[in-house]
């Protein structure tokens, strides 16, 4: 059925934060809770701080000596056609490694992994993962329409004791919702753009009673730069919030997604430098659906006992029609394979806090998880067999089931004068238990058929120390943390549909011990800093090892230490003069060094991991006057970086070079703006590669991913 066909049918929710010392949402008050007097976070000076950093205790998360960014979507023009580059220029250390496929997103961070469908990264919306399975298979295919999105929270450090698996660090995409008591409101937001590109987003909201409710549909499309390189992608969120009494809440999402994507094909060296918008794979396409509903409820207990509880359910397809590349005068493939991954998936997550003391706060809770996951694969000899094509020949049939089970605890005690130090130890106990069996082996693989499962259990600890201090009545803070994470293992280390994998050969945990030591705050009215250095150890890499040239096996080749600094700089010229008026120049940084420091991979030692360029910059400034205005011109400045952890040359025949090993350095400047026109009427444009850049930023196995050139976008919203 049509997803937006589905309308009358949705029900909805918001997400539901109750912070400590937090500024209001725009589209989301807080509950109504007790005033907690602490001297030291007095509205004056947490205030500024508060619009670049997370609250340091927001709902049931601690986030009190761990770095954490925020971007404010209410402070920066509309962000169009998925430019993530522009949404996370204001994040330091993130690499978006760039396609023109919108259907995959990827994400990197401080050389941890490759970006690759951002499996290193835990991605969230509104604390609910959004990988197509959490734990067995974390790729990310789904991406929550940035005109829906509120804020986005980037949280280091201890991001695995407060939501669990993924080294670091995790990104949370926190919606607009519902809104109790609001009056009815109605908008449409129309624009298009380069390469036939329309996007629209269209909401509905308003109240009745201790009811409320949000509607909004979207569609984004594009015929894309190059031949077979178009997509269409739609969507429907719908909201619903019930606040029977002051002190509870409940509410109702639903998230539907529908996307379609050609799949141009990569490209050779040779080929990008000649002719970067070449087709190789005129005939491949994939599909990605994803249909979630959310239940979450909040309830405050007398004066110092608040519950935060979150159960979902949801049903996940991929699929992917991929026939072999090949660009005349060389012969056309006869086959192509189309392979269907399904994802079924139940959660829950259930947190208590307790507040006691002066601004001390203890929380405890557990996450359950649930996923089952079958693969089939077929191959057609009708290059654009449909989806749903049936009389194909088998080639690939797996079962594939993931559990997930945590309980954690984590504390903020303050302490001293003005209670102005604070310390935060933290324990989480994580089991995962994957499991793949199989009854149809690709036949180009010998291995036996794979009946495996893993089951670990997986400590983890935290501890963080902090200091305010206040300078002219200015609030800053030092911190430090030091703390674990972890990486689950995939149904592809286990079960590899395609390498001859030794059958129980499962890899250990991947772990990641990381220290922070840092300083931030706001010394003078405008300005707001953050300096950080900081030492990851990742112990137990994942690699495919090849044993022979039929067998292979995935094991852990080795440990790596990633350490340098990242800071932060923004100074607004005008800081909210009395016109509501902004004028900011902001900057960050990340310096790197990353090296193997043991591998099972001879003469790896000493080389770095893949995706660690030594120098990240960001930079920018914003011009905004509330209700009139906002214009933004960013850049963004990468440094080399080799794509595979062997920092070799991929050689072709002859001795040529089929892939270079390093991906060139590369800058490249966006620039967006919004102008109310009326009180009603918004108009919107922008062009992202400004100076239309030739490079790229992502290169995978089978070739390079051409970035996007200059393109260009117009439009107006409308409100009612």
């Amino acid at each position: 059925m049509p997803i937006l066909a589905t309308l009358p049918l949705l029900l909805a929710s918001t997400h539901l934060p109750a912070r400590q010392n937090a500024l209001p949402a725009n589209d989301q008050p807080p509950l109504t809770l007790p005033k907690i007097e602490v001297e030291r976070s007095a509205e004056p000076f947490w205030k500024p701080k508060l619009q670049y950093l997370m609250p340091e205790v927001d709902g049931a998360l601690i986030t009190a000596t761990t770095k954490t960014t925020v971007t404010r979507m209410d402070q920066i023009p509309t962000v169009a056609q998925d430019n993530l580059t522009q949404l996370f220029v204001r994040t330091p250390g993130i690499i978006v490694s760039q396609e023109q496929d919108p259907l995959r997103v990827n994400l990197t961070y401080r050389g941890l992994g490759n970006p690759q469908e951002s499996e290193y990264v835990l991605v969230l919306q509104d604390g609910i993962p959004t990988e197509l399975d959490w734990i067995g298979f974390p790729t990310l295919y789904y991406q929550p329409p940035l005109q829906g999105i509120r804020e986005v929270q980037v949280i280091r450090g201890g991001n695995s004791l407060l939501y669990g698996p993924e080294p670091a660090p995790v990104i949370n995409f926190v919606s607009k919702g519902a809104v109790a008591g609001a009056p009815f409101g109605a908008s449409t937001e129309q624009m298009i753009g380069s390469h036939g590109g329309w996007q629209t987003y269209n909401v509905v909201k308003g109240s009745d009673g201790d009811f409320a409710y949000r509607v909004a549909g979207w569609i984004n499309r594009s015929d894309g730069p190059r031949a077979n390189s178009g997509y269409n992608v739609k969507g429907i969120d719908a909201n619903l919030l019930w606040t029977p009494s002051a002190t509870s809440r409940w509410g109702l999402a639903l998230h539907l997604y529908d996307a379609a994507s050609n799949d141009a094909g990569r490209l050779t060296y040779a080929q990008w430098a000649a002719n970067p918008d070449l087709t190789t794979t005129p005939a491949n396409r994939e599909w990605a659906d994803r249909n979630v509903a959310v239940l979450t409820h909040e309830q405050r207990f007398g004066d110092h006992w608040r519950f935060y509880g979150k159960a979902w359910a949801g049903d996940s397809e991929l699929t992917q029609r991929v026939a072999n590349p090949a660009v005349p005068p060389q012969p056309q493939p006869t086959v192509t394979n189309i392979q269907d991954a399904r994802f079924r998936y139940v959660g829950t997550d259930l947190r208590l806090r307790h507040d006691f003391g002066p601004g001390d706060t203890f929380t405890f809770g557990t996450v359950l998880y649930h996923s089952d996951a079958p693969l089939r694969g077929a191959n057609y000899t009708n290059l654009l067999a449909p989806r749903d094509a049936t009389g194909g020949v088998p080639t690939l049939v797996q079962g594939r089931h993931s559990d997930y089970a945590s309980v954690f605890a984590g504390s903020l005690f303050r302490f001293g004068p003005g209670h102005r130090w604070h310390i935060v130890p933290a324990l989480r106990l994580d089991h995962e238990k994957v499991s793949v069996f199989e009854t149809v082996r690709p036949p180009n693989l010998s291995r036996p058929l794979l009946n495996t499962t893993v089951s670990r259990t997986v400590p983890l600890f935290g501890l963080g120390i902090g200091n305010d201090f206040f300078d002219h009545g200015h609030l800053n803070e030092t911190y430090f943390n030091v703390s674990t994470g972890w990486r689950p293992v995939r149904y592809f280390d286990i079960g590899s549909p395609h390498a001859n994998i030794i059958p129980g050969t499962a890899p250990a945990v991947q772990k990641v011990l990381s220290y922070e030591l840092g300083i931030h705050g706001t010394p003078t009215d405008g300005l707001f800093y953050d300096a950080s250095v900081f030492w990851m150890d990742f112990h137990n890499r994942i690699e495919t090892i090849n044993l022979s040239p039929i067998v292979s096996i995935e094991q852990n080749s080795g440990d790596t230490h990633n350490e340098g600094f990242e800071g932060e700089l923004a100074y607004d010229f005008l800081h909210g003069n009395s016109h509501g008026e902004h004028l900011e120049v902001f900057a960050n940084l990340q310096l790197l060094h990353a090296r193997f420091v043991a591998s099972a991979i001879p003469n790896q030692v000493g080389k770095p991991p893949a995706y660690s360029p030594r120098h990240l910059a960001k930079a920018g400034v914003t011009w905004r006057r509330d209700g009139r205005y906002k214009l933004a011109f960013t850049g963004v400045f990468s440094g080399s970086q080799y794509w595979q952890d062997s920092a070799q040359d991929q050689p072709g025949v002859g001795g040529t070079v089929l892939l270079p090993a390093l991906i060139p350095a590369y800058s490249v400047w966006d620039f967006a703006a919004n102008w109310n026109l009326t009180p009603r009427i918004e108009l919107l444009g922008g062009v992202s590669n400004v100076f239309n850049r030739v490079y790229y930023s992502r290169v995978w196995t089978y070739g390079i991913e051409p970035a996007l050139g200059r393109t260009w976008y117009a439009g107006f919203k409308l409100s009612l």
